[in-house]
């Protein structure tokens, strides 16, 4: 039986092999599509991991800083390092922008101001050393492709490279660049010197700001306009013998404020955020295993009316219906083993050159060659059918 099936494939064994390698390149791209959602998850465990945080303090009713736009002071911190089971309390921002290299390129990147020695810095570099100063040093991932000694441009001010890190992105998978808080600061909430000065004269022509008989104020507004105080979250460690729960409720009740733990910021980062998105590639690989089993079917069937006559034959000699049941069979799960095993490899070469990382799981694999064995299982019973229908009188008609 199997002697019979090989010998029908080594009679058109082109097509066989040609249908093999279009089927391979559709599960290639269906193993990619399930590889890239499995690496958006992995750079939202990667944000969360690389922060060092137990617990993110943002501003109340919002769930940022990841999702969200969240706004409170830097001064917030004081209060919660007095907070009973806090270890460390650090401010951080984030902001995404379009960062200029010294060749002029224009790279998507998540700039984070971070203090230096606290939560949210590197925890690791692959080259150079950590922000040092307070002011013009930046820490940028290998992904950004800046090297180190490199000027680059974000805002009104250039940065120095420092140090190069790895595998530290936002959870769209946008490399990040580390620089100081205060240059993070000025970077994301203060205004250009323009607007600067527009709301200077502004407020020089609002009486109420600008009274004869109260010297000094019309200064002290200016230069809160020309400040910036505020930081996206405050990240936090706790110390031992504290549950994360135990800790954020006195945060949340006395302190006024939103506070995330891993498991509410992970509920946020992966059911929540990339919703959307794993729903739209849930649709993608329905569409492709609809196509990849339409375009088996067809295939066999193609083959099993171009072997009438051979079948009628078999028929004819008293060869039983599971027999060419069985020989169609096998010449489907064939052409799915080798398309998987094209596809596999394909996916292999092909996930590197993606600009998003593509996470290539040997239980996702596994499924789809399940999968892809299945489909073309139940893309074979036309031809099945088929065949089975041919009148062995048809040998001699």
């Amino acid at each position: 039986m199997i002697s019979l099936a090989g010998r029908d494939i080594a009679h058109s064994w082109s097509k066989f092999v040609l249908t093999g390698i279009g089927l391979g390149l559709l599960i290639g791209v269906t193993l990619t599509m399930a590889g890239v959602y499995r690496g958006m998850v992995d750079d939202a465990h990667a944000l969360l991991n690389n922060s060092g945080a137990d617990l993110w303090v943002v501003q109340k009713g919002t769930q940022g800083p990841y999702a969200e736009s969240s706004s409170i002071k830097d001064d917030v911190v004081r209060g919660v390092r007095g907070m009973p089971g806090v270890a460390q309390a650090a401010n951080v921002t984030y902001f995404t922008m379009q960062v200029q290299g010294t060749d002029g390129d224009d790279t998507r990147a998540m700039v984070v101001g971070i203090e230096s020695g606290q939560s949210g810095e590197p925890g690791y570099l692959v080259a150079g050393r950590q922000i040092t100063r307070g002011h013009y040093e930046a820490v940028a991932d290998v992904k950004t492709g800046f090297a180190l000694g490199e000027r680059i441009h974000i805002r009104r001010h250039d940065y120095t490279v420092v140090g190069l890190t790895q595998r530290m992105v936002s959870s769209g998978g946008d490399p990040m660049v580390f620089i100081a808080l205060k240059d993070a600061q000025e970077a994301q909430f203060l205004k250009d010197n323009d607007a600067i000065q527009n709301d200077r004269t502004r407020t020089a022509t609002n009486p109420a700001f600008n009274r004869p008989g109260v010297p000094g104020l019309l200064d002290a507004v200016q230069a809160l306009q020309s400040s910036s105080r505020s930081v996206n979250a405050v990240l936090v460690q706790l110390a031992p013998g504290f549950e994360a729960e135990q800790v954020a409720e006195p945060i949340r009740r006395w302190k006024h404020l939103q506070v995330f733990t891993r498991a509410g910021m992970e509920e946020i980062l992966v059911a929540k955020l990339i919703a959307t998105s794993a729903k739209q590639i849930g649709m993608f690989l329905v569409i492709l295993a609809i196509v990849s089993a339409a375009i088996v079917a067809f295939i066999i069937y193609t083959m099993t009316l171009g072997k009438i006559r051979e079948i009628a034959v078999l028929k004819l000699i008293g060869t039983r219906n599971m027999t060419i049941a069985s020989m169609i069979l096998q010449q489907a799960l064939g052409l799915g083993l080798i398309g998987f095993i094209v596809g596999k490899v394909a996916a292999t070469i092909w996930a590197p050159v993606f600009p998003k990382f593509v996470l290539l799981l040997t239980q996702d694999a596994f499924t789809g060659l399940v999968a892809t064995l299945v489909i073309c299982a139940l893309a074979s019973t036309l031809a099945i059918r088929t065949a089975l229908k041919v009148d062995p009188a048809a040998a001699i008609g």
